[in-house]
C-alpha cells in the first residue's frame, strides 16, 4: 500500500544503505546546513549533549569530521543554525537540562574556524534572552528570530517554561562578523508565542516581496497553524491555504525546494477514531509528508500520518530530526522514535535517507576529450545529487567531400549554444577550467583564478612527449595571407589531448605543462575540420591571399521524451552504474527525431565515458513513439553492440538520472572520428612575450608514420568581412617550418583581430603535417586585457 501510495504521490524516498567515515550517533534537536555537496550537522542530544562537527559528502556517501579551531562552542540542542554562503552562524538553544544560551557564534567552514561573536545590543529594548526551539532564518544580510522557550526561574533545576514571541533582526556583515541585533517594528498580529516551529524564506523569481512562513510548534499544546511576514513592508497576516492542513505539530522540520515548503514528520495528536485527542497525553511520532505551494499557498498530502510502511520504503516516524535540501534533493537524518515515550527514555533513529523532489536538469553539452579512428572520450558537466547519466548518440553518414580551394584546418563546431567543461589539475600551477564553445566555433579556456594582473601565461595538454629534433624553421615578416577556401558542411571537433585527471586517462609522466612567465594569460584548446578524404586536411599551396571560415549552426533540435517508466538494467561496461529497479525511467531506446535514430551508450555513473560502441535495438523496437509508461525495455545485456567508424561524424547527447526518473537531454554536440594516417594536434601551447615580439612553442603530436613534415601557425586578423560579420575569422599565416616555435612580432600582431565572443583574446591556430596532409588544429586564445571598442590591438607589448 506505501509503495503504490508513495509512487502515485511521485515519491521515491531511498535510504542510504551504508556509508564510510566516523558515522555520529543518532540524535534528536540536531541542526543541518547544506554548503554545496556538504551537509553540516551540529549538536543534538542522546545520553548528553553533542559538542562534535559532522560533515557528511553526498558525492561520495562519506563522513568525516573536519578538525575545527578557534572559539570552539559548547554543545548545544534545539539551536538556531544557518548558512551564509561558507560561513555558518550559531544562536541560542539548550547547553544543559534547564540552562539555555543567548550566545553567537560563527563558523568559517572553508577554514572550520570558530568564533565568538559580540553584537551590538538593540538601540530601543534588551538583546534576545536565552531560549532553545527558536527559528533563525537567513535572507540577505540578515537573520531573524521569532520566539523559542525561555526558563523564567534562575535555578536551572527549577524549569519554569516561557513561550516566546519576540522577533529580532540581526544584521550581518559581508564576509564575516555581525552589526548588531534590532527589534523591527511590525504591523498586523504577531503569531502566538511558540517554540519547536519552523520558520522558511521564499521570494517568488517573477513578482513580489520576500515572505518568511512560520507554521506549527508547541506552545502547551500543539499548533498547526500558518503565519506570512513581508520582509520588505514587516505585515504580519493570516494566508488563506487550500488543501489538507498538516495535524498540528512541534518538532518537525520545513525546507524549501523551488516553491515549495516541505514538511515531514514531527510530534502530532494521536487520533482516536478519526478524531483529535484533546489530552495532550495523547501524541506521538510521526511520518507524515506534506508540502505548501508557496505560490498558491495549497497544501498537498504527500504521506499520510495513518499509511502503513510494512516494507520500510519510508522513513519511519521521527521529530527533533534534521532535513536539509541538496540541490533538489531533500535528507533527512536522525531524530527520535516512539510513542508516548518520558523525556529520559527516547529511542533516536540511526538511518539516512534522501528524496528527489523532482527530476534533475538537463546536463551541459558532451564535451569531446579525446577521439581516435574508433572511439572517443568525452565527459560533461556535472549535476548534483544524481545517480547516474543516461548517454546517447546518432550515427551521421560520413562528412562529404570538400572540393575546391586549400584551407587552414578548421576548429571544432560542437554547437552554437555553448559547452562548459571543468578540468581539475592536480599541479600546484594554475590551470585553466572551463572550455566553451561559442556560436562562432571558436573553442576556448577560461581560467578562473584571481589575477591581479594580466601578466600570467598558463596553459595545460596531456600528449605524449614524442620530441623531434629542429631543423630549421622558415618565417616571413610580411606576413603571407591563405587563399579564400570552401568548406564543407560537415564541421566537426576532435579536443584530442584535453587533460582530465578525474578519469585517470593519462600518463602522469605527460599528464600537465604549464608556463607562467610575464605575459597575459593564455589558454589552449585543441579542434579539427573535418575534411574530405581526399583533401584531407589542407594543404596550404598559395600564400597571397585571404582565407575565411564560416561556421555552421547547429540545427535546434525537438526530440519526442517518453514519460517515465520502470526498468532493470543490464551490465553496459565497467563505468556504468546499476540503477533500483523502483527507479522510474524513460525509455533507454532509440528515439526518432527528424528521422534520426538516438541509441544508447550506456548508463554511466560518472561524468565521463570512452565510448568504442553503442547498442542496437530489435528490429521492432527500433521506434518508441508508441511506447507508454512502464514499457518494457531492452535488456542491455541481451542486446548486439554496433562499433564505431572512423572518419565518421556522431552525434551525442546525455540526461541525468535520479530517483524521479531521467530528465531532459543536453543540448546536441558532434565529434568525427579520427581519419587513420594523419598526425594529431600540436599540445602544450606555450606564449611568452619579450620586448618587441611573442613567442609560441608547443609540442609535436603523434604522427602514425613517426614523421611531421611542418608546422604552420595562423592568427586571425582584422578585416571588413569580420568586422560585419564576427562568426565569420580571417586567419593570416604567420609561420611554416619543421621548428615547434616561432615569433610573433609586434607588427604581426597590430592587425591581430580581437575576439569578444566572451572575454577579448587574439586567436591563433596551429596544425601539424604529415605524408597524408594536414592533422587537426590546436585554437589558442590568448586572452587580453581591456581592448578598445575599435579592436585595435596595441603594438607595444609591454602594454598587452
Amino acid at each position: 500500500m506505501a509503495a503504490a501510495a508513495a509512487a502515485a504521490a511521485g515519491l521515491s524516498w531511498r535510504r542510504v544503505p551504508s556509508s564510510t567515515g566516523p558515522v555520529p550517533r543518532s540524535r534528536h534537536g540536531h541542526r543541518a546546513v547544506a554548503i554545496r555537496e556538504l551537509v553540516i550537522i551540529f549538536g543534538g542530544g542522546n545520553e548528553g549533549i553533542a559538542d562534535e562537527l559532522h560533515v557528511y559528502n553526498t558525492a561520495t556517501n562519506q563522513w568525516f569530521l573536519p578538525a575545527v579551531r578557534g572559539d570552539i562552542p559548547p554543545g548545544c540542542a534545539a539551536h538556531g543554525f544557518v548558512c551564509d554562503g561558507t560561513r555558518i552562524l550559531v544562536f541560542g538553544g539548550m547547553v544543559e537540562y534547564g540552562r539555555y544560551s543567548s550566545d553567537l557564534y560563527e563558523l568559517q567552514a572553508s577554514r572550520w574556524l570558530w568564533k565568538k561573536i559580540k553584537p551590538q545590543p538593540p538601540s530601543v529594548g534588551s538583546p534576545p534572552c536565552p531560549r532553545l526551539g527558536h527559528s533563525f532564518s537567513l535572507y540577505g544580510n540578515k537573520c531573524y528570530l521569532f520566539g523559542g522557550l525561555a526558563n523564567e526561574s534562575e535555578d536551572s533545576n527549577n524549569n519554569i517554561p516561557r513561550y516566546l514571541n519576540d522577533f529580532y533582526e540581526l544584521e550581518l556583515q559581508h564576509g564575516s562578523g555581525v552589526v548588531g541585533w534590532s527589534i523591527p517594528v511590525t504591523k498586523g498580529i504577531l503569531p502566538s508565542p511558540r517554540e519547536s516551529h519552523t520558520a522558511i524564506v521564499y521570494c517568488r523569481k517573477d513578482l513580489g516581496n520576500p515572505k518568511m512562513y512560520i507554521f506549527g510548534g508547541m506552545c502547551g499544546c500543539r499548533l498547526n497553524d500558518l503565519w506570512e511576514l513581508d520582509i520588505e513592508t514587516m505585515t504580519w497576516s493570516r494566508p488563506e491555504t487550500k488543501g489538507t492542513v498538516p495535524l498540528p505539530r512541534s518538532l518537525h522540520t520545513a525546507n524549501v525546494i523551488g516553491n515549495k515548503m516541505y514538511v515531514f514528520g514531527g510530534w502530532v495528536p494521536q487520533t482516536v477514531e478519526d478524531e483529535i485527542s484533546a489530552r495532550d497525553g495523547e501524541w506521538k511520532c510521526t511520518s507524515s509528508f506534506s508540502y505548501l505551494n508557496l505560490d498558491t499557498t495549497e497544501w498537498i498530502d504527500l504521506i499520510s500520518d495513518c499509511q502503513e510502511d510494512k516494507k520500510n520504503l519510508l522513513p519511519g516516524p521521527r521529530a527533533g530530526h534534521c532535513a536539509v535540501a541538496v540541490s533538489t534533493r531533500l535528507y533527512i537524518w536522525s531524530g527520535r522514535d516512539g510513542y508516548r515515550k518520558a523525556w529520559n527514555n527516547q529511542v533516536c533513529c540511526k538511518d539516512l535517507w534522501y528524496l528527489d523532489t523532482e527530476k534533475p536538469p538537463a546536463p551541459s553539452q558532451v564535451q569531446l576529450i579525446r577521439a581516435t579512428t574508433n572511439s572517443f572520450q568525452v565527459k560533461w558537466d556535472e549535476v548534483p545529487t544524481v545517480e547516474g547519466y543516461l548517454l546517447q548518440l546518432n550515427a551521421n553518414s560520413p562528412a562529404p567531400t570538400v572540393t575546391g580551394g586549400t584551407v587552414v584546418p578548421e576548429t571544432a563546431l560542437l554547437s552554437s549554444q555553448g559547452i562548459k567543461l571543468d578540468l581539475h589539475s592536480q599541479t600546484n600551477n594554475m590551470v585553466p577550467n572551463n572550455v566553451q564553445v561559442t556560436s562562432n566555433s571558436l573553442l576556448k579556456l577560461e581560467a578562473k583564478e584571481n589575477i591581479t594582473e594580466p601578466e600570467n601565461i598558463v596553459t595545460q595538454d596531456a600528449t605524449k612527449k614524442n620530441h623531434l629534433d629542429s631543423r630549421g624553421f622558415k618565417e616571413s615578416n610580411v606576413p603571407s595571407l591563405l587563399p579564400a577556401c570552401t568548406l564543407g558542411p560537415q564541421i566537426s571537433a576532435n579536443v584530442a589531448e584535453l587533460l582530465d585527471l578525474d578519469i585517470r586517462t593519462v600518463n602522469p609522466d605527460a599528464s600537465v605543462s604549464s608556463t607562467v612567465s610575464s605575459t597575459q594569460t593564455m589558454v589552449t584548446q585543441q579542434a579539427v575540420k573535418t575534411e574530405s578524404s581526399s583533401t584531407n586536411g589542407a594543404v596550404i599551396k598559395d600564400e597571397t591571399s585571404l582565407t575565411t571560415f564560416s561556421s555552421k549552426s547547429e540545427v535546434d533540435e525537438t526530440t519526442f521524451i517518453m514519460p517515465s517508466t520502470k526498468v532493470s538494467i543490464g551490465q553496459t561496461n565497467n563505468s556504468t552504474v546499476h540503477l533500483s529497479k523502483t527507479t522510474p525511467l524513460r525509455q533507454m531506446a532509440t528515439v526518432k527525431t527528424r528521422e534520426r535514430q538516438w541509441y544508447d551508450v550506456g548508463i554511466f555513473k560518472s561524468n565521463s565515458a570512452l565510448v568504442s560502441q553503442y547498442y542496437l535495438l530489435p528490429e521492432e523496437k527500433s521506434s518508441i513513439s508508441n511506447k507508454v509508461e512502464n514499457a518494457d525495455v531492452p535488456d542491455y545485456s541481451l542486446l548486439k553492440k554496433q562499433d564505431l567508424f572512423p572518419g565518421t561524424v556522431y552525434r551525442f547527447r546525455v540526461a541525468a538520472i535520479n530517483g524521479c526518473g531521467v530528465g531532459p537531454f543536453s543540448k546536441v554536440s558532434e565529434f568525427k572520428t579520427c581519419i587513420p594516417g594523419f598526425p594529431g594536434a600540436p599540445s602544450t601551447v606555450r606564449i611568452t612575450k619579450s620586448v618587441d615580439c611573442i613567442h609560441l612553442s608547443w609540442e609535436p603530436p603523434v604522427s602514425p608514420s613517426g614523421n611531421i613534415l611542418e608546422y604552420s601557425a595562423y592568427l586571425a586578423i582584422r578585416t571588413t568581412q569580420v568586422h560585419e560579420n564576427p562568426n565569420q575569422l580571417v586567419f593570416m599565416k604567420i609561420y611554416c617550418g619543421l621548428k615547434t616555435s616561432c615569433i610573433v612580432t609586434a607588427a604581426q600582431l597590430s592587425n591581430a583581430h580581437v575576439d569578444y565572443t566572451s572575454r577579448p583574446a587574439i586567436v591563433f591556430r596551429i596544425s601539424a603535417k604529415n605524408e597524408r596532409g594536414y592533422g587537426p588544429a590546436t585554437q589558442v586564445r590568448w586572452l587580453q586585457g581591456k581592448v578598445d571598442t575599435k579592436c585595435n590591438v596595441k603594438c607595444d607589448l609591454s602594454a598587452l
